[in-house]
């Protein structure tokens, strides 16, 4: 009997978050600069050591060799006086010549202790310029990844017309800034074909459900229709409303993809109000209760596109609810330097494990695709990405005894 062959493992996700904080102390990073100074200034060091080394041993030879002739001194009645070496003055005949012999070794070896001093510092003064050169000369060289870093991160910004454009010699450096810019060339065709395909399509999509639509109407508006075809027209009616939504939704998630460009002072407080005054109807209709204090949460970034994640967040809260007795608080404040709106409701009871695939387009709650008359399943896919291109994040968590929590964190 064959093998069941194992299933797929998603890949892990990443662990890096491009909106970490610079550390309080960058210059204790191990940086390609830091590592690259001291292994120069470590390089020098060591030769110095070793430079040093061998002067003092060729300079020791040389002082036994050159005092290595010899003498002695004889006779009555001598007169010997010497400042650098005492003892000699009142010695005896007998032992001025080990004395001078002894004085002689003494005074080679001071000059080899005083050359040996006097070398420790002028190597370790050397050393200091050593470090102090290695790192200019290695931000001289690292300049380049320099400004491939700055293009990256103005690209990061979705400003794809810039290039780094680096000059110089022929080297990799060089070659990595030039594969960079034809990298990021390719990137801004792509990325103008696909806007250019996003407003073809906007218009090609929407105009024949518009007219779809208006064909259906006028003929609903008939009185002499008859009820099988008025029932026809409503149910194609819904479908082409379904359709509208499904087209909007795509739309809307394919812009909100990029990073925005035009930022302008937008209240999520505002916005949260303006969400709540359009689903409170709907939800008047299903017995839900709006409640929740809005509280002053300015941040930068897209009016429509935030309003459309609060809109979202509010509308799932009150379609995927209790029958009766149910409950959405939608409630906004600035909590540690981020702007956040909090969505709450009663509702079903939420797998822990089903949380990640309710942001995948076109999935749901125990329903992998579209089935559901309360809405296209987008609505969480769409909030991610408008999240995601302001810069900020979502994350959704169970209730105790059903429903969700959706909080959504955008920088101020």
């Amino acid at each position: 009997m064959a093998a069941t062959p194992a299933l797929p493992t998603a890949p892990p996700k990443p662990t890096w978050d491009p909106r970490k904080p610079e550390p309080p102390f960058p210059w204790l990073r191990p940086t390609i600069r830091i590592r690259l100074t001291l292994l120069y200034g470590g390089m020098f060091l060591i030769a110095g050591i070793l430079l040093l080394s061998i002067i003092y041993l060729l300079a020791a030879q040389a002082l036994h060799e050159g005092s290595g002739q010899s003498f002695s001194v004889s006779g009555a009645n001598l007169d010997i006086t010497s400042s650098t070496c005492p003892a000699v003055n009142s010695a005896p005949t007998s032992e001025i010549n080990a004395i001078l012999k002894q004085c002689d070794a003494v005074q080679r070896q001071h000059a080899l202790d005083d050359l040996l001093s006097r070398s420790l510092l002028a190597l370790l003064g050397l050393a200091v310029i050593a470090f102090a050169f290695g790192y200019a000369m290695a931000g001289r060289v690292l300049a380049p990844l320099g400004r491939i870093t700055r293009t990256a991160r103005a690209v990061a910004g979705s400003d794809l017309s810039r290039r780094i454009e680096l000059d110089g010699p022929d080297d990799e450096l060089k070659e990595l800034a030039d594969t960079f810019d034809d990298m990021l060339e390719r990137l801004q065709r792509a990325f103008t074909a696909q806007q250019r395909f996003v407003g073809n399509a906007s218009h090609e999509l929407r105009t024949p459900l518009a007219i779809n639509r208006t064909l259906l109407e006028v003929h609903l508006s008939d009185p002499n229709a008859p009820v099988e075809l008025q029932q026809l027209g409503k149910t194609l009616l819904a479908t082409n409303e379904r359709s509208e939504q499904l087209v909007e939704g795509l739309l809307l998630l394919a812009r909100s993809d990029n990073q925005i460009v035009e930022r302008k002072p937008v209240d999520l407080a505002e916005v949260a109000e303006q969400a709540v005054d359009q689903v409170h109807s709907e939800a008047e209709a299903k017995g839900v209760v709006i409640r929740g204090e809005q509280k002053t949460a300015v941040v930068q970034g897209n009016g429509v596109l935030l309003e459309r994640i609060a809109l979202n967040l509010v509308q799932n809260a009150v379609r995927y609810n209790v029958p009766e007795g149910g409950w959405v608080e939608v409630t906004t404040e600035v909590q540690h330097g981020q702007a956040v709106l909090v969505v709450s409701n009663t509702g079903p009871v939420v797998p822990a494990y089903e949380i990640d695939n309710l942001f995948e387009p076109f999935r749901r709650l125990r329903t992998e695709r579209t089935g559901s008359d309360k809405g296209v399943g987008l609505g969480l896919s769409i909030v991610r990405s408008v999240a995601r291109a302001h810069g900020g994040h979502i994350s959704a968590q169970p209730r105790e005894g059903g429903g969700l929590v959706m909080r959504v964190a955008l920088p101020v």
